[in-house]
């Protein structure tokens, strides 16, 4: 029987508050948030870190206070994994009190709606898959684009629990992994791949493979879906094996990619951010990269 859709990011590791990214990380059966975005969004500050340092000096108590509220958590990012101080919603609760800012409340509600949510989906997963369809919806996202980025989490949720399984560590070693993917399938990483498409994922939260093409979803996929394959006929164990298996499962892609090229013309990777900019911005229109050195 097929596993439900689980969509691991962006709605498992980014919540949207106002049109407003915060990451966020699923720890001791509760959401745990990236302070230094609530902060960044309440205080309307460009230096969330200095409005934190300023907020202890003023506040005595939530100074004296802040290693019982606050818990520094690694959150798994397109890039790799960021290790942030995060906090619960009774310890945003406490925060939020030190920050005068009219969000204040509306941003509560949200947190408690946030929480239910998530209990709800622990409940019935078919709400998770449903709720980021409905999010990718209201971005302005097609349709047709909808439905292959919602299989690309069922089948990267698939890969990373063969990983789990056969002794990879989460975090560091799956970022490892996820790179050697994508190195083999479109000749850059996650990384690099994000320069093309100019996204800063700490300073803007976007999300990578929420930015791809069709044509760079549907190679994601094949490269990850090899990958299960590979690792589940070798019965690799370890990081190291995994690591043969996710090099020979982008080959694959890769091979696909660069034959498709050949034919086409065109170059695979493109600088589109393929989510549709917000009306007071210019669109980015659909450039593809003339000229790349792709490793082969």
């Amino acid at each position: 029987m097929p596993k439900p859709i689980q969509p691991v990011e962006p709605t498992n590791h980014i919540a949207i508050f106002q049109e407003q990214t915060i990451r966020r990380v699923w720890h001791e059966n509760a959401w745990w948030f990236a302070i230094a975005d609530v902060v960044s969004i309440l205080a309307d500050s460009a230096n969330p870190t200095d409005y934190i340092k300023k907020m202890r000096l003023r506040d005595k108590e939530l100074a004296q206070g802040w290693g019982q509220i606050v818990t520094p958590l690694r959150i798994e990012t397109e890039g790799g994994v960021q290790r942030m101080n995060c906090a619960n919603t009774e310890g945003l609760f406490r925060i939020i009190q030190s920050i005068t800012s009219p969000k204040a409340e509306p941003f509560k509600r949200w947190l408690a709606q946030v929480g239910y949510e998530r209990v709800q989906e622990i409940e019935n997963p078919e709400l998770a898959s449903a709720r980021a369809r409905a999010l990718y919806q209201a971005k302005g996202y097609p349709q047709a684009w909808i439905e292959k980025r919602l299989r690309s989490i069922a089948i990267r949720g698939e890969l990373t629990d063969e990983w789990k399984a056969r002794g990879v560590q989460e975090g560091r070693e799956y970022s490892i992994l996820t790179a050697e993917i994508a190195r083999a399938t479109f000749g850059v990483t996650p990384a690099e791949h994000s320069k093309l498409k100019s996204l800063d994922k700490v300073k803007t939260g976007k999300n990578l493979r929420d930015h791809m093409t069709d044509l760079e979803l549907i190679f994601t996929m094949l490269g990850e879906a090899s990958t299960t394959e590979i690792a589940r006929r070798k019965d690799a164990q370890g990081l190291p094996e995994n690591r043969i298996a996710a090099q020979e499962g982008g080959n694959i892609a890769g091979n696909a990619r660069r034959e498709l090229e050949a034919k086409s013309g065109q170059p695979v990777i493109s600088r589109d951010n393929f989510l549709p900019e917000p009306p007071t911005e210019k669109p980015i229109k659909n450039k593809v990269i003339k000229k790349i050195q792709l490793k082969k």
